[in-house]
């Protein structure tokens, strides 16, 4: 058997995920995105791979590998679907909508005066976020009326299209921590709490992980989101309302998870790699 990861640099996760590899004695390929270049011709020689795992950090680079892959009949960790369903928030909350699963309110616009009434009418605070993005860059609490004037003004002379779609979501009164649970081939592996004093709680920010206990209402409402975006292996972010319980906030796909190991014990990279070879030996659909 043989595999390859495709990944931009190679950070403690993939260099994680190749050790796994090599304890199980698969051979690995190490695939630097930033060389590739795909003849849609002649994608035969990537079927020399019974697997890939995807592992790049930019979202516009995964999905267009993984398409060209996919059309071709390579099979990939994850699929072009699961990246495209996770990779735009607002998709993600559709999908999570559609499929009841709990998720805070969310409001799309398209121009600065729709996204002010869609602000006015959440209600103060609430949350604007771009539609695509990671480590909680340009998420921003909106406390009233001057501020939401403020960054829908910046957003608008931004320039780029997706800056012009204002994806805005209530605010959550949660303790000074969310949960980020690990789930992989419809199971919740593990998950931590990102504890911070800054509202915004990713490790990359700063946040502390400790271990959070996978219990079944954890377990059942991550799995569900993880089935509403189209399985694999991703990292969804909860929630904890004091009136509604748990609520998935978004969901990742090529998730990092070097500072989750130690805290929860479970030896996250060794079963992502462990889904790849079922995947490769087609033992799931």
């Amino acid at each position: 058997m043989k595999s390859a990861i495709i990944c931009s640099l190679v950070r403690p996760e993939e260099k994680m995920l190749i050790d796994a590899f090599a304890r199980r004695g698969v051979a690995c390929d190490v695939v630097d995105d930033r060389g590739l270049c795909f003849d849609l011709h002649t994608l035969e020689s990537w079927k020399q791979y019974d697997v890939i795992v995807e592992r790049c950090i930019s979202q516009s680079r995964a999905r267009y590998i993984l398409r060209a892959l996919n059309l071709a009949g390579v099979k990939t960790v994850n699929t072009y679907d699961v990246v495209e369903n996770c990779g735009d928030k607002f998709v993600t909350s559709q999908l999570l909508v559609q499929n009841n699963v709990p998720t805070p309110r969310t409001k799309l616009a398209f121009t600065p005066e729709s996204a002010l009434q869609a602000i006015e009418d959440m209600g103060y605070p609430c949350v604007l976020k771009p539609v695509v993005g990671s480590w909680g860059r340009m998420v921003t609490r909106i406390n009233d009326r001057h501020a939401a004037e403020g960054m829908v003004e910046l957003r608008d002379v931004l320039g780029n299209y997706e800056q012009h779609i204002y994806y805005i979501q209530e605010y959550i009164k949660k303790p000074s921590r969310d949960i980020r649970a690990f789930v992989v081939d419809g199971h919740t592996i593990a998950a931590i709490y990102r504890t911070s004093e800054h509202w915004i709680t990713n490790t990359a920010r700063g946040g502390k992980a400790t271990n959070c206990p996978v219990t079944p209402e954890l377990d059942a409402l991550c799995v569900a989101g993880a089935h509403a975006v189209g399985g694999g292996v991703v990292a969804v972010d909860v929630l904890e309302d004091e009136q509604r319980g748990l609520l998935i906030n978004e969901i990742n796909h090529t998730m990092e998870f070097k500072n989750s190991v130690a805290p929860t014990g479970v030896d996250i990279p060794g079963l992502i790699v462990d889904y790849a070879l079922h995947v490769a030996a087609d033992l799931n659909p």
